[in-house]
């Protein structure tokens, strides 16, 4: 009974796993949107996404501009693994 109890908890870690690696809906950046609607030819690169999005920056959703606004480096909560 161990056994099977410890299998069934393995395996729901194993499923699990892909989708922590996308993030929680909160964690995703604010820019999801406009990277699919500006700089889709850009996707998966983050790099240039971002660098799509600044030189859209005026057409650009509120949440997005303060998203880069709040980062101190500049750059959004984009991540490649967000587009697979």
């Amino acid at each position: 009974m161990l056994r099977l109890i410890s299998l069934a908890l393995l395996f729901a870690i194993a499923a699990a796993a892909p989708a922590a690696a996308q993030g929680t809906a909160q964690e995703r950046s604010d820019c999801m949107g406009d990277a699919l609607k500006f700089c889709s030819s850009d996707i998966p690169f983050v790099d240039e996404i971002e660098s799509c999005l600044q030189s859209n920056v005026a057409r650009l959703s509120s949440s997005c501009r303060k998203e880069f606004a709040s980062s101190p480096t500049g750059n959004t909560k984009l991540r490649e693994e967000h587009f697979q």
